[in-house]
């Protein structure tokens, strides 16, 4: 893939919260997830495991027990990103599961819009009562879910601030 057509899939891609009816094939699914995991990770620990959910009744339990976000019932796909070993601090003091986490569900969004396929992060849900739902076991933690469908209508690109707003060189600048 080049560099321009990389750089159209990142500057399209978008938050899907509709989504057509339509089963994402589990094929589908392990050739995205083949990709996800080549994501960097802090000292290439790669503490994470992924649950993918599409069984319909777990999807309504998760948005019905677990989540506030009501479009989460219609996808077709919700996934499950479980950090295996939280609580290690990166040098900056970060926690390297957030941090390795969130890569790989960029690297997620990405792959999967290059297919045809919307996603939406969510952060508003009920980490025990879903790490109850999905079984994840204790000392493990769920950072964050993720729908997955092929979006409904179409929409543009997300606005973005100016560039002149958000960079700066050498040192800090700004409001």
């Amino acid at each position: 893939m080049g560099a321009e057509r990389l750089s159209s899939i990142i500057r399209s891609r978008r938050s899907v919260r509709s989504y057509v009816d339509r089963p994402v094939d589990r094929s589908v699914l392990e050739d995205i997830f083949d990709v996800v995991r080549m994501a960097p990770s802090a000292r290439n620990r790669q503490c994470w495991r992924f649950v993918i959910v599409d069984d319909r009744d777990m999807i309504r339990r998760i948005a019905g027990e677990g989540s506030t976000s009501t479009f989460v019932a219609r996808a077709p796909v919700v996934v499950a990103a479980v950090a295996t070993e939280p609580g290690h601090l990166m040098r900056c003091g970060a926690d390297a599961s957030d941090v390795d986490l969130s890569i790989a569900l960029d690297h997620l969004q990405l792959v999967a819009w290059s297919m045809g396929i919307g996603s939406c992060w969510l952060g508003s849900f009920d980490e025990p009562a879903v790490r109850g739902l999905l079984g994840v076991p204790d000392g493990q933690r769920i950072v964050s879910l993720m729908s997955l469908g092929y979006p409904e209508g179409e929409a543009g690109p997300p606005s973005r601030r100016p560039l002149r707003d958000v960079i700066s060189f050498n040192t800090f600048s700004g409001e």
